[in-house]
């Protein structure tokens, strides 16, 4: 099968890499402005979770080809927030077809998504990766599932296709009750949790501040009170949380309870904790939060303790520029 990865940021290239080394064709579309355009390989240092729990450390060699082909069996977004129309405008110019396997955050409505995408076949998926990118370095780790829409509920002939694709690779997929609210789900959550970390944390050092926060119970005690406010905003979106009991078993247990658990839990598995201290991109954990917060205020959500961290985190901001 032929996949195209868009751009060549971290979750994209990170799974390209392993789609390529299962056997697939995997080619990059770089916008031709992009500084990333003249990248044609990338060293690989992986911890990778597939077959091992704690995951095993690996180091390779990517040779990152170039789109040259019209049509593709899946296409590959995994952009940041606010650019995925962007994304679609782009490939409708190049003329560039095929189903569209979205791979982030998504903090619209579906009409949004079913109204950017027309004329397309997309499912919605979200990775279980991280890393980042340096002298043309991908430090990533990966974990030995993928999360998925339901066959039922995508609107793709080439499920099985997909399916094949991650099997291939060794990853599992997970299908969560309706993959969209899971998705903002996931968020409210990283919400809760980034902005404990950035009111205590050094805002320029977002590796730094997330070290601090699982190395603290009493912080970690605070991040699960936080995620217990931002969950109440996603389900003043209507959403039904009791679908979503396994997601959130943790953070309903006592703090006294679940913050040692999860302080030992970053102690001892090696992969969870790198998943948390490489993802810096502090744009991209900010408007994670903006998104939880403004959704909180527009409904009228009690989460003092969840506001009162963000305004800190923006305070802050403000007093660097």
């Amino acid at each position: 099968m032929n996949i195209l990865i868009i751009g060549l940021g971290v979750i994209g290239t990170t799974y390209g890499y392993l789609f390529k080394k299962a056997g697939f064709n995997v080619e990059h579309y770089i916008r031709k402005n992009s500084s990333k355009n003249n990248i044609d390989k990338l060293n690989i240092e992986l911890l990778d979770g597939r077959t091992n729990a704690k995951g095993e450390a690996s180091s390779d060699e990517y040779i990152v080809n170039k789109a040259t082909r019209n049509e593709y069996d899946f296409i590959f977004v995994a952009v940041s927030s606010g650019k995925i129309s962007g994304v679609i405008d782009e490939l409708k110019n190049e003329n560039i077809s095929g189903t569209l396997v979205f791979g982030c955050g998504i903090w619209e409505e579906r009409s949004y998504i079913d109204n950017i995408t027309t004329g397309w076949n997309y499912i919605l998926g979200y990775p279980v990766a991280g890393g980042n990118i340096e002298n043309q370095t991908l430090n990533c780790c990966v974990f030995d599932h993928f999360m998925l829409e339901q066959k039922e509920k995508a609107n793709i002939s080439n499920y099985d296709d997909i399916e094949s694709v991650f099997k291939a690779c060794n990853i599992k997929l997970e299908q969560p009750y309706d993959m969209l609210e899971w998705i903002w789900l996931h968020m409210a959550i990283n919400a809760g949790v980034v902005s404990v970390a950035g009111s205590y944390g050094d805002i320029k050092n977002a590796s730094t501040s997330a070290e601090n926060l699982m190395d603290s119970a009493k912080r970690l005690s605070e991040a699960v009170r936080s995620i217990r406010e931002t969950s109440k905003i996603i389900e003043s979106r209507g959403v039904k949380l009791k679908n979503y009991n396994n997601e959130l078993f943790a953070y309903k247990l006592p703090t006294i309870i679940s913050a040692p658990i999860m302080k030992k839990m970053f102690r001892d598995n090696i992969l969870t904790r790198k998943i948390m201290t490489l993802h810096g991109n502090l744009d991209d954990l900010l408007f994670v939060c903006k998104s939880v917060y403004d959704k909180g205020k527009e409904n009228n959500i009690s989460a003092p303790l969840f506001y009162g961290n963000y305004e800190k985190v923006i305070e802050k901001i403000s007093s660097l520029s």
